[in-house]
């Protein structure tokens, strides 16, 4: 008997749950704002205090926010399982999979953005990649 496809629970996909790939995260809240400030810092909107710990490397920094955005944002819709805290973390999410497609060497897991274990949704991606970034000591992270 096979496991239903969950993307909000995670059962279903060979990819950490939720709760395994955060485990570690920071609070919401602190995460928020970190992920807002990295935002201003992405978009050229000022020079923020977290970027002392960015890599010095744009395109290492620029999947530092995508990755991180993109989990706030599963997280957000893990608590709150509203249409609009989906759709978002689904958009954030194929953000962040159309980014490691372009630049296959910065992925870390064992499943590749585009793979179909993530159909339809990139959700379960983000979870390998965060629980892989925090593995490895969040490099260039402020976590």
């Amino acid at each position: 008997m096979s496991t239903a496809i969950n993307a909000d629970t995670g059962d279903g996909f060979d990819a950490p749950t939720p709760s395994q790939a955060y485990a570690d995260a920071p609070d919401l809240r602190r995460e928020m704002h970190e992920v807002m400030e990295l935002g201003a810092i992405h978009d050229g909107r000022h020079d923020g205090m977290v970027t002392e710990l960015l890599p010095p490397d744009a395109t290492a920094a620029d999947r530092v926010f995508l990755l991180r955005r993109a989990a706030l944002m599963d997280r957000m819709a893990v608590d709150d399982p509203g249409a609009g805290a989906r759709g978002a973390a689904a958009r954030a999410a194929f953000e962040l999979a159309q980014f490691d497609h372009r630049h296959p060497a910065m992925t870390a897991g064992p499943h590749g953005p585009r793979s179909m274990e993530f159909e339809p949704s990139q959700r379960p991606y983000v979870r390998q990649e965060y629980a892989a970034w925090t593995a490895a000591g969040c490099p260039g992270g402020n976590s």
